[in-house]
């Protein structure tokens, strides 16, 4: 059968829950002729009701109509414009339910990129950057990773003085929760050997002499990252094009909207900025750091402030350590290390505090949790919240969410509350993987005991800590593979249609959003991928292959190969 008006008009109904986004909805379903067909493609639209298709029709930034090459044809007026897409697939905008976009995008523009595959290549990069950069200025690096390198150790306080000793430097890891400085940067910061370490941080010392090593975890990082000029010092114009180039490296890669698990006010105004000037070239859910949220309150913002482009999302704060640094908080200690059971930043009635503020402003609740000891304490808290002051539908977040257990998942699925495992982790930090051991990783990045239980994961970079990019996701979540062979964690793969759902129309949801987007559906926004090889029947093996043709965003193309 056809598509008629009234049967494009019929399906208004369905969402009349929108509320600033209503109107333009019923406008785009009353019309019946498109801007835009694409035809002769293979379309997964993640829609149980009509799960494959070949063309769709578009109308300003929404889907108009998604059905068979004659029904959507049929709609086309003298002046819609047709695209024969020759085969290739169609998929929905890929979200990216946790990543930290303008923080990425600032350091792509200022500083070095250390994902090297030797100490020397770093050495010689920060030797480079510091012939340009003026005697006692700070030299700042990111996206070092310890098991990348050659030497497969971490960067030592000597190292980094040899290739700049008349720089204080600050190497961070990509994983985001540790540095790596030399002598002149402990110096500027006026730690000794006899300096204690802050409070859910440590300056790590050398166990055979004592001395400090230049490795600093968590709250010691920030000692160093709160006075580094080079980490505050971006004008606004700097931070536009952060943002701009950043969401451009994400529309290449097919990431139509993204959840900025750690925003500043900062971040905020560089996000609309960049949305005003048409440099946005992906959505942005803005979740504010715990530390922003008084300012925050008192001006009356609260999650889902704003509309499809740029919207505030919830409250993020941080319980314990992480995966890719090995700093997460476990229940028993890591592989070859019998004493180490990671470390836990932030403990409970810390968390309280800021959480149960954001609770009563009505704020979302994202809280980092890798570890099992850490998720059962993010747990007990929005348990308690929940006993003290309910919400109806609260979508409580865990931020990671990786080392998990049956009861931790029987809590979550009580709660609603919703994981958002890291996706790309196991492909690409497979060399990381022994440290946690064979059995321990059934219950990491645990998607098929999420999936069984009814709880919507996400899918989930954390870019810089992981790459961005959802073939990668795909293959990984489907097979358990890393780069080099190794499976880990077989009992946690699933079905590609099942990740295709993660990567979509979970990421929607974990975001309030599953009414907007998330699925190619009439009504919805026209954020959908074009791929070059269907991802259905491509081997798995196969999928961080397949190539991104096209990336459109609110009936816009943003990237085209």
């Amino acid at each position: 059968m056809g598509i008629s008006r009234r049967h494009l008009i019929r399906g208004a109904g369905a969402f009349a829950v929108f509320s600033a986004g209503s109107r333009p909805v019923l406008a785009a379903l009353a019309r019946t002729q498109p801007d835009l067909i694409l035809h002769n493609g293979q379309v997964i639209t993640i829609d149980p009701r009509q799960p494959a298709a070949e063309a769709v029709a578009i109308a300003g930034d929404r889907i108009l109509a998604v059905g068979s090459n004659a029904d959507v044809g049929a709609l086309a007026a003298a002046g819609t414009r047709r695209i024969d897409l020759g085969g290739s697939t169609v998929v929905p905008g890929f979200i990216d339910g946790h990543c930290h976009p303008a923080y990425s995008g600032r350091r792509h523009l200022r500083f070095i990129d250390c994902d090297l595959r030797s100490i020397k290549a770093i050495q010689d990069a920060v030797r480079e950057r510091a012939a340009k950069t003026p005697p006692g200025e700070w030299v700042v690096g990111f996206k070092y990773d310890d098991t990348k390198t050659a030497e497969r150790r971490f960067i030592t306080l000597e190292d980094l003085d040899a290739a700049a000793p008349d720089h204080p430097v600050y190497i961070g890891h990509r994983g985001g929760h540790t540095g790596y400085v030399n002598s002149l940067a402990l110096a500027r910061a006026g730690i000794t050997e006899q300096s204690p370490d802050p409070e859910g941080g440590r300056f790590v010392r050398d166990p055979a002499t004592g001395r400090l090593t230049g490795r600093v975890l968590e709250r010691a990082a920030d000692t160093f990252e709160n006075s580094i000029p080079a980490f505050g010092t971006t004008t606004r114009e700097e931070d536009r094009a952060a943002v701009k180039l950043i969401t451009q490296m994400f529309a290449k890669a097919g990431v139509t909207s993204s959840t900025d698990a750690y925003g500043t006010a900062e971040d905020l105004r560089a996000y609309q900025d960049a949305r005003e000037a048409g440099e946005l070239s992906s959505r942005i859910y803005c979740m504010i750091g715990y530390a922003h949220l008084d300012k925050m309150i008192v001006a009356g913002v609260r999650t889902g402030l704003g509309d499809e482009w740029v919207r505030v999302g919830g409250m993020k704060a941080t319980c314990d350590g992480s995966i890719s640094e090995r700093t997460a908080r476990l229940s028993q200690p890591y592989v070859g290390r019998p004493d180490d059971f990671g470390m836990i930043v932030a403990g409970a009635e810390e968390l309280y505090g800021y959480a149960s503020k954001a609770h009563e402003a009505g704020w979302q609740l994202g809280i980092h949790a890798n570890g099992d000891v850490g998720i059962g304490m993010v747990l007990d808290l929005y348990e308690r919240l929940q006993r003290e002051r309910p919400r109806r539908d609260p979508r409580y977040r865990i931020e990671h969410c990786t080392v998990i257990n049956d009861d931790l998942v029987r809590r979550m699925k009580a709660l609603g509350a919703i994981p958002t495992p890291f996706s790309t982790y196991v492909y690409f930090h497979g060399e990381k993987m022994p440290e946690f051991g064979e059995e321990r990783l059934n219950s990491m990045f645990a998607l098929r005991s999420f999936l069984d239980a009814g709880i919507g994961a996400t899918m989930a970079s954390d870019y810089p800590p992981g790459p961005f990019e959802p073939m990668m996701a795909l293959q990984s979540m489907v097979t358990r593979t890393a780069m080099d062979g190794r499976v880990w964690g077989p009992r946690q793969k699933i079905s590609i249609e099942e990740a295709l759902r993660v990567c979509t129309l979970n990421g929607a949801h974990a975001s309030f959003e599953e009414h907007e987007k998330g699925s190619l559906e009439p009504g919805k926004l026209a954020d959908l991928v074009v791929l070059g090889r269907n991802p259905l029947t491509e081997d798995p093996s196969n999928l961080v292959s397949i190539p991104v043709e096209r990336t459109m965003v609110g009936g816009r193309w943003v990237y085209e190969a």
